[in-house]
């Protein structure tokens, strides 16, 4: 019997909902959950019951809640290999970065358990006497969450576990096809004693939570959104927002750079462009878009990754492959008009393109019953071309050719995303050259463009985002809000900027020229 899986409001089950199949893209016949899509009021009503349950969750003290957090690395931890199982069935992620981003929530719970302790204030000093002047970082209240389902409970942890941590309740609206994913993270959170309506998970289409949440704003039970997905559901996010005064936490999409240097270790940027290139089959934000290579090693490069990718593995996520299947039938839909991008002055120089079938073989790998698809590199590439300017979320990775550092850098810039990008060099210089010129959030240096640690931020620029961090302490800067207070115990009324002390100086002195 199917799964079915449904939204949960206040501790309790929504069983209504038109019914949505969560597939194995591994095996797209194969249905993990039937999820129960809620509709837009059932988004608006989760708003107030969290703002209701919200009041009382930010009396808890905040070691206490710190202690939550404690509770949900834990529970997590204990069921790391289940959850990954869970994920690589339903996105075809490969078991191992799957583990890995277990994991991560698992890191994100570690550092942030101790912030309980640290949700630090200031004691400022006042320009009048008998007066003492305070700081304090207060919850901003109800936190809309809506994530995408490439990274099904990794990514919404770095908005999860501050958010909570900070005295918020949350309302949690996943991607419908990772739905399994997030109910389970669900579970784990509710595990460890979160009050009811504190945490809500909403599953809904894109159109009815925009509704949902448009409601909300409006009704002022939403006070933080935080989105993960497109550059251009992202637009429309930010725009909803603005309307009600809102700044959001946008983490959108990357056309992501790596500069090859002619010093550079060709093995060393081979294997980290194969990883960025293909891991999770091309659909992370920060997957490679565009590799720069100096023209003095382009051959070089482009043979060493060309023999690399082709002796990748593509198969069934459970093993031990590079990369399993798309996430599911609309992205691979949407893969398909990238590969249309294609032009007559770009080489293919990976092989065949599209999906791997019984007629276009990987090997000895058919493909049969999978959304699997041909990992594509395409050299010369040129600025303008929509496969150098563009997003492509999927297996394929442009190459192209600068002869200084400061083309690199402009070449890099070009597209106008901002998320990450990555160098390989072994000029300090050059390095520290790429890092200031770059525009990109996130910077690597002989390292793949993939691979966050949870205490560092992370976000982009330009078509990336909105300048908002998550991760680390930066992120609390977008769950909480700083309160200022003074405090007079003179016993009169002292009026700043008036009534204040003046000492005069004698701006006239000179020293002497002469001797005594």
């Amino acid at each position: 019997m199917t799964r079915e899986i449904v939204s949960v409001i206040g501790g309790k089950q929504t069983t209504n909902g038109t019914a949505y199949d969560s597939i194995n893209p591994a095996r797209v016949d194969e249905v993990v959950a039937r999820v129960r899509l809620a509709d837009a009021e059932t988004f608006s009503a989760a708003c107030r019951t969290a703002a209701e349950a919200q009041r009382e969750w930010a009396r808890v003290p905040a070691p206490v809640r710190g202690r939550v957090i404690a509770s949900i690395g834990r529970l997590v931890e204990a069921n790391a290999e289940s959850l990954a199982r869970l994920v690589t069935r339903e996105i075809g992620k490969p078991y191992a970065e799957a583990l890995g981003e277990v994991r991560e929530i698992v890191d994100t719970c570690d550092f942030f358990l101790g912030e309980g302790r640290r949700l630090y204030g200031q004691t400022v000093p006042s320009e009048m006497p008998d007066k003492n002047l305070f700081t304090f970082r207060v919850p901003v209240g109800v936190a809309a969450v809506i994530t995408a389902g490439n990274f099904p409970v990794a990514v919404p942890s770095w908005y999860l576990v501050p958010a909570l941590l900070s005295g918020n309740a949350v309302v949690w609206k996943p991607a419908e096809y990772a739905a399994a994913s997030a109910h389970a993270l669900y579970l784990l959170f509710a595990a460890a004693g979160l009050p009811d309506g504190v945490l809500n998970l909403v599953l809904a289409d894109g159109p009815a939570t925009f509704d949902g949440l448009g409601a909300a704003l409006a009704e002022g039970t939403v006070h933080k959104v935080g989105f993960t997905g497109s550059t251009e559901v992202g637009r429309r996010i930010g725009e909803l927002c603005g309307r009600h005064l809102q700044s959001p936490c946008l983490e959108l999409g990357g056309k992501n750079p790596m500069v090859v240097m002619p010093d550079a270790d060709l093995d060393l940027a081979v294997e980290g462009a194969l990883f960025a290139g293909f891991g999770t089959a091309g659909q992370r934000c920060t997957s490679l878009g565009t590799v720069i290579v100096h023209e003095s090693v382009h051959d070089e490069f482009l043979s060493r990754y060309t023999r690399a990718v082709a002796d990748a593995t593509v198969g069934d996520p459970a093993g031990d492959v590079l990369c399993g299947p798309l996430l599911d039938h609309r992205f691979a839909s949407r893969y398909e008009e990238y590969l249309d991008w294609i032009q007559p002055h770009h080489t293919v120089v990976s092989g065949p393109t599209g999906r791997i079938t019984g007629g276009s073989p990987r090997g000895d790998f058919s493909g049969d019953g999978g959304l699997y698809y041909h990992p594509v590199v395409v050299d010369g590439v040129r600025p303008g071309d929509r496969l150098f300017m563009e997003e492509t979320f999927g297996p394929i990775v442009g190459v192209t050719t600068f002869s200084t550092l400061e083309e690199a850098v402009e070449l890099a810039n070009l597209p106008g995303y901002g998320l990450s990008s990555s160098i390989y060099t072994t000029d300090p210089k050059a390095a520290f050259r790429f890092r200031s010129g770059i525009g990109a959030g996130m910077v690597s240096v002989n390292n793949s463009t993939s691979g966050a640690e949870a205490h560092l931020p992370f976000g982009g620029n330009g078509k990336s985002g909105n300048g908002s961090r998550q991760s680390g302490v930066w992120v609390l800067d977008q769950f909480t809000r700083w309160q200022a207070m003074n405090w007079d115990y003179s016993g009169k009324l002292q009026k700043a900027q008036m009534d204040v002390a003046e000492i005069i100086p004698d701006l006239d002195f000179r020293l002497s020229t002469t001797r005594d």
